[in-house]
């Protein structure tokens, strides 16, 4: 599995035989990787002994589970499997000893129904990534972009996504005064930002958003023994929802970018990343993503984190981001069509040549287990491209029953930090407690102006009882001086606020706030 100085993925050689080993060096695992081929061809067995030699290193590792197949990490391999006998085959051929083990698994899920819950808050997102998840217009990001500077503004915390709906209810009953100070906000782009929460919410977004929010130290850790923990996030479900499921993961790289010190070029890195299904990232991708993707990737290895990009094709990938990628394992690719014979040439060309085969033709011809490799070598080369025999996995191969799985939850001792929501006091409580408070000063002022009310109904009554006369003008002489220019004053502004038109106003700012909801 190790080999001296990095992670042995098998045997290379031209075709005829796999005896020349094949390895990533771990000082350069921070300098990403590429895992491409067409569906079946073994992409998933790559992924998972990748991910075993990095945990056997002492490097934790995050891949996404989108098919359940990498489950298996969490159980030993055994003899019993049916195919032992061509692992052991394939163990001659390569010349390397396997012994089944597993490896030290913390299963997270979006869900929260096949691991542990994975939050964020809604203002740890930001709005760039949430203007990319809900796909909105530049006008509806310029109106999300007011809705998060208000929030920091009035103290007001956008943790879940009530939060942000009950902000953008609070914008669109300022928007004329806000306006004034923010450019134009339109009724009709937050009713169309509005929509699209309603949306995200059916996908799940409810369950990603809230607290407590993921800790990466959580993730960022080892085993007791030594070893690094291996993060999967269950994915299955989560590909129902592609958008979210991208928006996702490339939050979780930002947030290392920004939460990781610098290091430079340690020995080996400090987490290796897994981007299974990697064209979701890209596809119909604003260029402003996709400049922030290809900046991560320049940056974050200064950071200790290596990305590998695990997809069907290498041209899912942009050439600014392939560009960055230095240790690449190439499954075969199909041609069929004149754009599949376009994309296997480029392939190809991405590849430093090796003089006893053609990569082209090697690309189209190996099978199943078998993949056309390049790793860096010593001061960060390029090597020259080999057709290797990819080793078996230690781990078992395939899913784990749901037995074996909540066992693993289990001893992750996770349980108690994550698995319980915590609704603490936010935007949502802090307007609806503003709305109360108006409601009870305009219920306040309508009592005081029905009270004064009755008493110059009482007071006109007692007038006509006495006969009117002297003494009404006395009456009214008395009156006049027992009212002060303050209270005068006070009950004009009390006779104002609980006259229909004061009520229309305070209920229309402040009270339909939440009645819409």
């Amino acid at each position: 599995m190790l080999t001296e100085n990095g992670i042995f993925v098998g045997g290379g050689g031209n075709g005829g035989g796999y005896e020349t080993p094949q390895q990533l060096l771990l000082k350069f695992g921070n300098r990403h990787g590429l895992i491409a081929g067409a569906t079946g061809t073994g992409k998933t067995v790559t992924l998972q002994i990748l991910a075993e030699g990095f945990s056997a290193a002492g490097v934790p590792v995050f891949l996404s589970d989108v098919k359940g197949d990498l489950a298996g990490l969490a159980v030993s391999g055994s003899a019993d499997h049916k195919l032992h006998g061509a692992f052991m085959k394939r163990c001659d051929s390569i010349r390397y000893h396997l012994e089944y083990q597993s490896f030290p698994v913390t299963f997270w899920d979006l869900f929260g129904d096949q691991g542990h819950p994975v939050r964020t808050t809604v203002s740890e997102m930001g709005p760039l990534l949430l203007s990319r998840l809900m796909d909105l217009s530049d006008a509806q990001e310029g109106v999300l972009n007011i809705a998060f500077r208000l929030a920091d503004e009035e103290g007001l915390p956008l943790l879940d996504l009530k939060d942000l709906q009950a902000m953008l209810v609070w914008i669109g009953e300022n928007a004329a005064e806000l306006s004034l100070r923010y450019g134009n906000i339109a009724g009709s782009s937050i009713g169309a930002i509005q929509r699209q929460l309603l949306v995200l919410e059916n996908q799940g977004g409810t369950r990603l958003f809230g607290e407590p929010a993921l800790d990466l130290g959580d993730m960022i850790s080892l085993a007791p023994d030594g070893r690094g923990r291996v993060n999967i996030l269950a994915a299955d479900r989560l590909m129902a929802s592609p958008r979210l499921y991208a928006t996702f993961l490339l939050w979780l790289l930002s947030e290392l970018f920004e939460t990781l010190p610098e290091v430079g070029n340690p020995d080996k890195p400090k987490l290796v990343f897994f981007f299974d299904e990697a064209h979701l990232l890209f596809d119909d991708a604003p260029k402003a993503l996709v400049d922030k993707v290809e900046q991560v990737a320049r940056l974050i290895r200064s950071k200790g984190v290596g990305i590998f990009f695990v997809t069907q094709n290498p041209a899912d990938v942009p050439d600014d981001v392939l560009g960055q990628l230095g240790n690449r394992v190439q499954h075969a690719l199909r041609a069929f069509t004149g754009k599949d014979q376009q994309d296997l040439r480029r392939a190809a060309q991405n590849y430093r040549a090796n003089p006893e085969f053609d990569t082209e033709t090697a690309i189209k011809e190996v099978g199943t287990g078998e993949a056309v490799t390049s790793f860096l070598e010593d001061k960060g080369v390029p090597g020259m491209v080999q057709r290797t025999l990819v080793r078996p996995p230690a781990s078992q191969l395939g899913p784990i029953t749901a037995a074996q799985r909540q066992a693993a939850i289990a001893r992750s001792g996770l349980g108690g930090k994550y698995d319980k929501v915590v609704d603490r006091e936010s935007a949502f409580e802090k307007l609806h407690a503003r709305a109360q408070a108006a409601a009870e000063a305009a219920a306040d002022a309508e009592a005081r102006e029905e009270k004064l009310k009755q008493e110059e109904r009482e007071f006109r009554s007692a007038r006509r009882y006495d006969g009117g006369g002297v003494g009404r003008s006395s009456s009214r002489k008395r009156a006049s001086r027992s009212d002060s220019l303050a209270e005068a004053f006070g009950k004009s502004v009390v006779r104002q606020i609980g006259s229909t038109t004061g009520r229309a106003i305070v209920r229309g700012i402040l009270g339909s706030l939440f009645k819409s909801r």
